[in-house]
């Protein structure tokens, strides 16, 4: 049995390689784009929703929409042409984003919860506070 994920684990590795030359590397940077920029209007969405899940993620993907557009018309305007490509990688970085923080967030209801200092933690900072 286990030649059997041995070799499953070293095809695997193999196709990953030959797959990784196949992205350009402009997709990946407008997919980094789009990340950042999903991340950044995610905060910006959660703080002005009072941290509403939908929002949230809808920040995000729209965040980084904008920003996809914005790049493709500077693109189409110094001469360039419009990539649909560009701009669908662009907003798979914000749904990449917003899918992950929906995910990754502790969740009450429609709303993300703030999280508490645990117990370890509080126990710190009164250790550091008995020293003064």
């Amino acid at each position: 049995m286990r030649p059997v994920f041995s070799g499953i684990f070293v095809l695997l590795l193999f196709m990953q390689f030959t797959l990784r030359g196949q992205i350009e590397e402009d997709k990946a940077l407008h997919f980094a784009a789009g990340a950042v920029s999903g991340a950044a209007g995610a905060l910006i969405a959660s703080k002005i929703s009072k941290r509403n899940r939908f929002w949230t993620v809808t920040g995000s993907v729209a965040a980084s929409l904008i920003a996809g557009l914005a790049k493709e018309a500077i693109d189409k305007g110094n001469g360039g042409k419009w990539d649909n490509g560009d701009l669908a990688a662009t907003v798979l970085g914000g749904v990449t984003v917003g899918v992950s923080i929906e995910l990754f967030s502790k969740k009450s209801g429609k709303y993300y919860v703030k999280r508490k200092k645990t117990a370890k933690k509080r126990k710190k900072n009164d250790k550091l506070m008995a020293l003064y």
